[in-house]
């Protein structure tokens, strides 16, 4: 479906690309793409040409992985959005790194934000907005920008926030930027991340769609579609 996905395990992308583009203060932009986001860059031209040009798009979703297989172009590992957080907080914290967290409802973000504060303690706030902000609010971004933070994590859904870090990243002089969907919702103890089994067994959006069934049965019927596709190009 015309993207590209790295091919690396977690560890080699941290290793090889993510921390030395920190320590260097390069402009980086990940996105951290499942099914559901590839079937909306299928049906929206921007959102496919915004992943496209990002630096790196990352397999979040056994789907990936499965399609990917199915195609004879398999990839190493999933790497979930998640976990990547939780590694990118890790290496600010050990690093006196500085952090930006825009989205989520406002008690979420002040709730994230005292967990990030808590646990990773050596962790500079650069500061944090909630996902109520208008996308053409020009003078947010540079606010924003005005805090030079290493890492911005923006949780406002996709494809708002992919979207907004193609169209604001450049007023920044460096910084990692990601879009993290519900990962404040997690840290902010809102919603709880599927047990350690369900995850190996590549049975987490079950999980999400067991805990949240009515928010996620659009999403789970994205990812059958998405499949559906992937079986049809298959056989071509």
């Amino acid at each position: 479906m015309d993207i590209d996905f790295v091919n690396k395990t977690q560890y080699q992308f941290l290793v090889e690309d993510i921390f030395p583009a920190l320590h260097r203060k390069d402009k980086k932009f990940i996105v951290t793409a499942n099914p559901e986001i590839v079937m909306k860059a299928r049906e929206d031209d921007t959102f496919k040409k915004v992943i496209q040009e990002a630096d790196y798009t990352v397999p979040d979703g056994i789907g990936i992985i499965l399609a990917a297989k199915m195609l004879k172009t398999p990839l190493q590992e999933r790497i979930a959005g998640f976990d990547l957080t939780l590694d990118l907080l890790n290496y600010a914290d050990e690093y006196e790194l500085s952090c930006y967290f825009l989205g989520a409802k406002e008690d979420v973000n002040e709730k994230a934000v005292k967990r990030v504060e808590s646990d990773y303690p050596n962790i500079h706030i650069a500061g944090r907005h909630n996902g109520y902000f208008d996308f053409d609010d020009r003078k947010l971004a540079e606010e924003i920008a005005a805090t030079s933070p290493d890492i911005v994590l923006v949780a406002a859904g996709f494809p708002k926030q992919e979207k907004w870090i193609a169209a604001y990243k450049d007023l920044f002089n460096h910084g990692l930027f990601m879009g993290v969907g519900g990962t404040f919702d997690v840290l902010a103890g809102e919603v709880k991340r599927a047990p350690e089994i369900w995850v190996k067994l590549n049975l987490e959006w079950f999980y999400r769609l067991l805990q949240q069934p009515r928010v996620r049965i659009k999403r789970t019927l994205k990812l059958f579609e998405f499949m559906w596709i992937i079986l049809k190009n298959r056989k071509k």
